[in-house]
């Protein structure tokens, strides 16, 4: 009946801070209530999907007839970091959050990395990656050392300038990283972090590159790919897998651009899951404390919506969610704890309230049985309560 699953992660666009948030120091976070609320938002066809029905949005109204089954998940895992919500949305809860280092990394760490990449380094500090280029990107060309920094997330950041570290080079230093950074330490995250220009006006390229932590036991996707159906990552998700379950992965420039990519992958793909991340949101939006640029750019991707839907045939599923909150309207740079919206779309989808759901899980479990896959250890499935009996 179900051949096909279209996900699209909307990267932090969570919808309202979770009854624990406030041991995060998230209390009244609420990514899309907040920038509704403040700058306002225009986003017909995520209304008629059921956006405005999951939860009160100023100016985003309840509509009596949603075109597609919604409700919002809770995370079950400890964290609101971008692994710990993809990882749960395959199936993967975790049972205790990832490291992290608001002091910067162990001088222990430091010099292990240093002896093996042969350069000492800059920073080592919590910051912003726009702003640490700015304040070390001169003193980085003149020495050639890599600059480290982390955030509130378990991640270990290494910015370089193209002309200085090549590409090549800096992706080697990544997987070092990476390989030191494991077990005791146990960072979500290595990031490459390339930028270019020259002093006063360095900006980042879109070279990123993640090296994730993997995952500790089977995912969805793996599943999936086991049944010897496609799955395809779009943007980052083979980085967050560490490519395992992955058939395809196909890099992306900008979040339109990643939406032409799913609409290419709409006409190509075979059965199987085509699973996406939209990252504008949260790394040039949420992390920047910019509001009316969030606005715009969730208002650029619901323009596209319908352009998707009219490519789905009758055997495809759309799904639109999120993996953690960013709210741009609080003081915070950081994600925040928050719920997730959920928003499942196709002609076989019953257009029914799915409530609260206790884990993200849950999606993978839905997932799972649209495609007729093994199911996963966590989760509670959706299908019997969405799937039309025709």
């Amino acid at each position: 009946m179900i051949e096909r699953v279209f996900l699209i992660v909307l990267d932090s666009a969570g919808i309202g801070a979770m009854p624990d948030a406030k041991l995060y120091g998230d209390e009244g976070s609420n990514t899309l209530g907040n920038i509704a609320l403040q700058v306002g938002l225009h986003i017909p066809n995520m209304q008629k999907m059921g956006l405005g029905n999951i939860t009160e949005l100023h100016g985003i109204n309840p509509v009596k007839k949603p075109t597609a089954a919604w409700g919002k998940m809770a995370e079950l895992s400890p964290g609101k970091d971008t692994i710990t919500g993809h990882w749960e949305i395959a199936g993967v809860v975790l049972e205790k959050p990832f490291k992290t280092f608001p002091q910067g990394f162990p001088q222990k760490m430091i010099e292990q990395f240093e002896k093996e990449i042969g350069r000492k380094i800059l920073g080592n500090v919590v910051a912003s990656g726009t702003e640490i280029i700015k304040q070390l990107g001169q003193e980085h060309m003149e020495t050639g050392k890599p600059i480290v920094y982390t955030s509130a997330d378990s991640v270990f950041q290494i910015a370089a300038h193209e002309k200085i570290i090549p590409l090549d080079e800096l992706y080697g230093i990544c997987q070092t990283a990476r390989n030191i950074s494991q077990d005791d330490w146990m960072v979500a995250r290595v990031i490459a972090r390339p930028f270019i220009g020259s002093k006063g006006n360095f900006t980042r390229t879109t070279n990123r590159k993640d090296f994730s932590i993997e995952p500790p036991s089977p995912t969805l996707l793996e599943n999936i790919k086991f049944a010897g159906y496609e799955v395809v990552g779009i943007g980052k998700i083979s980085d967050i897998f560490t490519g395992k379950g992955i058939t395809k992965s196909i890099s992306t420039e900008s979040n339109i651009d990643g939406v032409h990519k799913i609409s290419k992958a709409i006409e190509t793909t075979g059965k199987g899951l085509v699973f996406a991340n939209l990252v504008d949101y949260d790394s040039k939006y949420g992390h920047r404390n910019d509001p009316e640029g969030y606005a715009k750019a969730l208002e650029e991707f619901d323009e596209q919506i319908p352009f998707l839907i009219n490519k789905l045939n009758d055997k495809d599923v759309l799904i639109i969610t999120a993996d953690h909150g960013c709210d741009p309207t609080t003081k915070s740079t950081d994600h925040s704890r928050e719920y997730v919206p959920l928003l499942i779309y196709g002609h076989n989808i019953n257009p029914v309230n799915l409530g609260i759901r206790s884990s993200f899980s849950d999606l993978g479990a839905t997932i799972a049985d649209f495609l007729s896959v093994k199911q996963l250890r966590h989760g509670k499935s959706m299908f019997s309560l969405i799937v039309r009996n025709e």
